[in-house]
């Protein structure tokens, strides 16, 4: 994969959108952008999840989620076995943000994530009728067949790496294991996108301590980051090793099974620089260990391998949102290659607020021609 990082999406609300309005609620009509023709409107609030029809046509929809609470929340489709369909993260107070979804017939449900955290506030959504996929496009479907080939190269190294993980947390080897945390957590967080579509695996691997809900058991990556930066004791973390194996085998088997349409593509990139506005630069991803800017990188290079297999439909249907990708993308990848740092990265608590500011003004203005891509593709 080419070394620059020419990403490509991600319609980031990010840093600097904050909880603006946060006094209104879900009952209040949502915002004119959301209300436009053609698209569903959801008003969510902290108790309840507005959908505007619970009966769609399939093919490709438009969801105009408005967060009228004072939580931030997700708004997801779900498919029967809450296999993710299609996600949108991070909604702050105030805030409307799109979800374009590609659906064919069949029974769904939507839900909204106060808080971010749980089972959600859920409604049944029907989809009825016959619709052309849109990977009947043959550049299309070949982006999506391109993709899936980067995910099973990547899939293939997180079981070898992530193996090594383990076999040097049960061998007692700290100072290994935590070399290897970074590295291995590396080829996950590329292609989460495709891991987050399967329930409750992700949170499993990848849940952090402040995301539980009550009730909820804590396992994965982060727990056993705690243990070796924290308790500096991984004595009794073998069984939790073995569990982060098992779960990691089972998501890259379903990853590679997956049928994937151009919409996952396009929304899993936006996922991933979400995820670097919300986690990475604020350091709430890796608390103990400090080791963000690998999972920023990883996250950037996994919407480049996206907006890569997009690129020859975009180039086709907008070669002037192309050039201006292609020019915040360096901007992007200039940022973050100040922090390079050996192999690796400087750790999160090395970098200045200039430094975090910086590497967050670079994503933010990537927020709005990343904005245009699933729209683009969904033509």
């Amino acid at each position: 994969m080419p070394t620059a990082i020419r990403l490509s999406f991600g319609a980031l609300a990010l840093a600097g959108l904050t909880a603006c309005g946060s006094g209104t609620t879900a009952s209040a009509p949502a915002s004119p952008e959301a209300a436009k023709p053609g698209k569903i409107a959801v008003a969510a609030s902290d108790t309840e999840c507005k959908v505007a029809t619970s009966e769609i046509a399939a093919g490709t929809t438009t969801f105009a989620i408005t967060n009228g609470g004072n939580k931030v929340t997700e708004f997801y489709v779900y498919a029967p076995g809450d296999r993710v369909m299609a996600e949108v993260e991070n909604i702050v107070p105030g805030l409307t943000r799109e979800l374009i979804a590609e659906l064919p017939a069949g029974a769904y449900e939507t839900a909204c994530k106060p808080g971010m955290v749980g089972k959600g506030i859920r409604n049944p959504l029907k989809v009825t009728g016959e619709h052309k996929k849109l990977t009947a496009d043959a550049k299309l479907a070949e982006a999506v067949a391109s993709y899936k080939r980067y995910v099973k190269s990547q899939s293939d190294t997180l079981l070898v790496k992530t193996q090594e993980f383990v076999d040097a947390v049960k061998a007692g080897k700290i100072d290994e294991a935590k070399a290897l945390f970074p590295v291995s957590r590396t080829y996950w967080e590329r292609i989460e996108p495709v891991a987050e579509i399967f329930g409750d695996l992700d949170p499993a691997i990848d849940g952090r301590e402040a995301d539980l809900a009550e009730g909820d058991e804590w396992t994965g990556f982060h727990k056993i980051e705690k243990d070796l930066w924290i308790h500096k004791d991984v004595s009794k973390s073998g069984p939790m090793a073995d569990k982060l194996m098992t779960d990691v085998k089972t998501i890259v088997e379903k990853a590679n099974a997956a049928e994937l349409t151009p919409l996952n593509l396009a929304n899993g990139a936006k996922e991933l620089l979400d995820e670097v506005a919300t986690g990475k630069i604020t350091g709430e991803e890796d608390i103990w260990s400090h080791t963000d800017l690998w999972d920023f990188a990883a996250n950037l290079e996994g919407s480049e391998a996206a907006v890569q297999s997009l690129r020859p439909v975009l180039e086709e249907r907008a070669p002037d949102l192309v050039k201006t990708l292609d020019e915040k993308f360096a901007a992007a990848e200039a940022a973050l290659a100040v922090h390079q740092k050996g192999d690796g990265w400087k750790l999160h608590n090395e970098l200045s607020k200039a430094d975090l500011k910086t590497l967050s003004d670079a994503i933010n203005a990537l927020a709005e021609p990343i904005s245009k891509i699933a729209p683009v593709v969904a033509k």
